[in-house]
């Protein structure tokens, strides 16, 4: 079994039932932090966002943990029309154990996870001693963040 953590986000829509079907319908919950309202990055002149994290124990790969993201955010009304644009859900894989992985298509931990405090604060909240390889413990890099 490995412990992964998934990041939760959406700012269409009934941002927090879909965040809540998401994680219902994620395979081994652990836990899952406080939602937050954040700005968004990137595409800035959109709705703001709800975001969270969710830590599971999975025996699926890293692949397949991916696909079935995917797959639930397309259950869940999500279409990729822009970078960084507005969306339903956004399921991101952040870290799958300590593994660092740079597939074609996967790319664990997330590329940007160290500097993203949407990100950094709800995984902190329940994982604050989680190592992301080649980074540091996820507690030290929220703290460095300005």
């Amino acid at each position: 079994m490995t412990r992964a953590y998934v990041g939760l986000g959406a700012n269409l829509g009934d941002r927090e039932a879909t965040i809540r079907a998401a994680v219902a319908a994620l395979p081994g919950v652990l836990a899952v932090s406080s939602l937050r309202e954040t700005e968004p990055v990137g595409v800035t002149d959109q709705p703001r966002f709800l975001n969270g994290v969710a830590a599971l124990e999975t025996e699926l790969s890293a692949r397949d943990l991916l696909d079935t993201l995917l797959a639930l955010e397309r259950r869940l009304g999500r279409e990729r029309r822009e970078r960084w644009g507005p969306r339903t859900i956004d399921l991101d894989l952040l870290l799958f154990g300590e593994e660092a992985i740079d597939e074609p298509g996967l790319t664990v931990p997330h590329p940007r996870l160290h500097e993203r405090r949407f990100a950094l604060e709800p995984l902190a909240e329940i994982a604050p001693d989680a190592l992301i390889p080649g980074r540091g413990r996820v507690a030290n890099l929220l703290a460095e963040l300005h």
